[in-house]
C-alpha cells in the first residue's frame, strides 16, 4: 500500500510536545472515549501522558482480555476499538485477538510499543517484530519511524480500520518515538491511492439482479454480518418484504433480520436449521450480501446451491468468486446496494409456492432437543430461559462450541448488535471478555455472557473488572465437565474415543466468583435455574451462574466434514 500526504490544511503548531503527548492528543481528536491495554516499559511515556491527559482506560488481567473487550465493544458501540500493550510478550499476547478480530471485520486500532529505534533487530529485552508477525493478520500495520509521522499515521489507522471492509490496523511506536520532542501538525488529510475502497454497485449489476429476481421462483437472501457493519437491518427487511425473498443468516449475521419474521428461515450452515440449508440447496437464486462462504456455511461446496444463480454483494472484491462461483458479482456497500435495489423498483419474485414449501419445511422439521430427565439442565431449554427472563433484548456474547451453537439456535435475535461470537477463528476465551467491552459500550444494557465450562477458564482473570468498574455482566456457564465440541466429534467420528477431552477436575466456580467479590451460584435443575435466573437477570449486580447441563448432549442439526447441505444429520429425535 503507497501512502502519500497532501500539504498541510494548517500552519504547524508552535509549541513542541513529546510524542506520547503527540500520541494522546491524536486519539482525542478520533474521538476515542476508551482505551483497553495492559502497561509495560516500552509503553510507559504513553501510560505518563495519559495519567497527565486522561482518556478512560479499561485495565485487563490479560492482553488477551483486553483485545478481546476491543472486539466486543467494537461490535456494540459500531466505533473502532482500541487497544495498547506494551512490546515482547505484551504484543504478542495479541496475536489471537488480531486475527479473530481479521476474520470477523472488527474494526480495531492496535497500539504496541517496542525497543527504541537504535536497538531494533538485536534481540534487545522485550523485543519482537511484532509487524512481521502481524502483516498476515492485520488489515494494514505501521512501524513509526519519526515522531512527526505520529498525526499522520495514526490518523490513517482510523480510517482504514474503520472504513470499507472493517478491520485491525496495528501501529507499533518504539519507545524513544513516544519520548521525543517534535512540532507537528495534527490538521494531516488522507490521502491513501492505494486504499479507495468501492461503495456504489454497479448500475448494470443492479439491473441483472433485479431482472434475476423477477423470474426466479425459489430465491433466497443469504445476509452476513456485512448487513450488521453496514447498519443496514432496515433496508434488507424492506427488500426482503418488498421481493417475497426468504432469509438465511449466518452465524456472525443473526440479528440482521428480526428472527421472529415468518421470511426468517434460520441460520445455515453446519448446525443451522434443515430449513435454511434446504432453501440455500434447492434455490434457484441465491442473493449473498455480507458474507464470505466460509466452509462452516457452505458444507462440500460440490454440493453448495448446485441449481442456483449466484449473486455476491460484497464490499470486498477479493471475497467474490474466492469459495463459490458468482454469476452477479457486485463490489459495494452492503447498505449502498440495497438502496439501488429498491430505488430498481424491481417486480418482486414469483415466490408464493416456494414459501409455502419452506414453511412446511419449518413445520415438520424444526429445531428439537431431549427433555431434562432432572438429573440435569437441557442447554437447549437453559437458553431459552435466558431469552425469556431477558425477554429477548439482551446483548449476548458466547465462547466457541455447543454452547455457542445451541444459544445461536434458541436465542431468537431480532434486532442487530445484540450478537457477539467468534466466528472465523473460532477463539476459546473470547466470550467473557467481549462481553466486559459489549456492556461499557452499552451500559444500560443487559450483557449475558453464555461460556463453557472449558473456555471461561481461559481468561476468567477478567471478573476483577466487573467490580472495579461496576459492570453488571451476567456470567452462564454451560458446565458438561468436557470440551464439549470436541467430545461430540470424538463420540461421532473417532468410535467414542475420548482423547483428553474429557475434564476430571475442575474450580469451584461459585468460590472463584466469590473471592472476587461477585454473586455465584451452583444450579443443578431447571428449576433451580429458572428460580436463579429470575432474581439475578434483572438487576444491575454481576452475577455468575454454574449450570451443570447433560453431559452427553449433542448439537443437531449437524452436517458432517466432507458432506452437502442436504445431508444433515440429527434433523429429526
Amino acid at each position: 500500500m503507497r501512502l502519500k500526504v497532501e500539504p498541510e490544511a494548517e500552519p504547524m503548531a508552535k509549541k513542541a510536545m513529546n510524542g506520547a503527548d503527540i500520541f494522546i492528543q491524536a486519539l482525542k481528536n478520533e474521538k476515542v472515549e476508551v482505551i483497553f491495554g495492559y502497561p509495560g516499559g516500552a509503553v510507559l511515556p504513553i501510560y505518563d501522558a495519559l495519567y497527565k491527559n486522561p482518556i478512560d482506560h479499561v485495565l485487563a488481567r490479560h492482553e488477551q482480555g483486553a483485545i478481546h473487550a476491543a472486539e466486543g465493544y467494537a461490535r456494540i458501540s459500531g466505533k473502532p476499538g482500541v487497544v495498547i500493550a506494551t512490546s515482547g510478550p505484551g504484543a504478542t499476547n495479541l496475536v489471537t485477538g488480531i486475527a479473530d478480530a481479521m476474520m470477523d471485520s472488527m474494526p480495531l486500532v492496535i497500539f504496541t510499543g517496542q525497543v527504541g529505534r537504535g536497538v531494533i533487530g538485536t534481540d534487545a529485552f522485550q523485543e519482537a517484530d511484532v509487524v512481521g508477525i502481524t502483516m498476515p493478520i492485520t488489515k494494514h500495520n505501521y512501524q513509526v519511524r519519526d515522531v512527526k509521522e505520529l498525526p499522520r499515521i495514526i490518523k490513517e489507522a482510523f480510517h482504514i480500520a474503520t472504513t470499507g471492509r472493517p478491520g485491525p490496523v496495528l501501529v507499533d511506536i518504539p519507545k524513544d518515538i513516544a519520548s521525543e520532542d517534535a512540532v507537528v501538525s495534527f490538521q494531516t488529510k488522507i490521502n491513501l491511492p492505494g486504499y479507495q475502497p468501492t461503495l456504489a454497485p454497479n448500475v448494470l449489476q443492479i439491473r441483472k439482479l433485479i431482472e434475476a429476481i423477477r423470474t426466479a421462483k425459489k430465491p433466497v437472501l443469504l445476509a452476513g454480518s456485512g448487513i450488521i457493519h453496514a447498519k443496514c437491518s432496515e433496508e434488507l427487511f424492506t427488500f426482503a418484504k418488498n421481493m417475497k425473498i426468504p432469509v438465511v443468516n449466518t452465524l456472525l449475521g443473526l440479528g440482521g433480520f428480526p428472527a421472529n419474521d415468518p421470511l426468517f428461515l434460520g441460520m445455515g450452515g453446519m448446525h443451522g436449521t434443515y430449513t435454511a440449508n434446504m432453501a440455500m440447496y434447492e434455490s434457484d437464486l441465491l442473493i449473498c450480501i455480507g458474507a464470505r462462504f466460509d466452509d462452516r456455511l457452505t458444507g462440500n461446496i460440490d454440493h453448495f446451491a448446485p441449481n442456483a444463480t449466484v449473486a455476491h454483494i460484497d464490499i470486498d472484491p477479493a471475497e467474490i468468486g474466492k469459495n463459490i462461483t458468482t454469476q452477479i458479482p457486485i463490489v459495494a456497500d452492503a447498505r449502498e446496494a440495497l438502496l439501488s435495489l429498491l430505488a430498481g423498483k424491481g417486480e418482486p419474485a414469483q415466490s408464493e409456492e416456494w414459501l409455502k414449501a419452506l414453511a412446511a419445511y419449518k413445520v415438520e422439521y424444526p429445531l428439537w432437543y431431549n427433555e431434562s430427565n432432572n438429573e440435569a439442565i437441557s442447554p437447549q431449554k437453559l437458553v431459552k430461559m435466558i431469552y425469556e427472563m431477558t425477554n429477548g433484548d439482551a446483548i449476548v456474547t458466547t465462547d466457541v462450541g455447543q454452547h455457542q451453537m445451541w444459544t445461536a439456535q434458541f436465542y431468537e435475535l431480532n434486532e442487530p448488535n445484540r450478537w457477539v461470537t467468534s466466528g472465523g477463528l473460532g477463539t476459546m476465551g473470547f466470550g467473557f471478555p467481549a462481553a466486559i467491552g459489549a456492556q461499557i459500550a452499552a451500559p444500560e444494557k443487559t450483557v449475558v455472557s453464555i461460556v463453557g465450562d472449558a473456555g471461561f477458564q481461559m481468561t476468567f482473570q477478567e471478573l476483577m473488572l466487573l467490580v472495579e468498574l461496576k459492570l453488571p455482566v451476567k456470567i452462564v456457564i454451560m458446565n458438561n465437565a468436557a470440551l464439549g465440541m470436541v467430545r461430540q466429534w470424538q463420540e461421532t467420528f473417532y468410535e467414542e474415543r475420548y482423547s483428553q477431552s474429557l475434564i476430571p477436575m475442575q474450580p469451584d466456580f461459585v468460590k472463584l466468583a466469590e473471592s472476587f467479590g461477585i454473586r455465584g451460584y451452583q444450579v443443578q435443575s431447571e428449576a433451580e435455574a429458572e428460580k436463579i435466573l429470575r432474581e439475578t437477570m434483572k438487576d444491575r449486580q454481576p452475577v455468575l451462574i454454574d449450570c451443570r447441563i447433560s453431559p452427553r448432549e449433542n448439537v443437531y442439526p449437524m452436517i458432517a466434514p466432507g458432506k452437502g447441505q442436504h445431508e444433515m444429520i440429527g434433523v429429526k429425535p
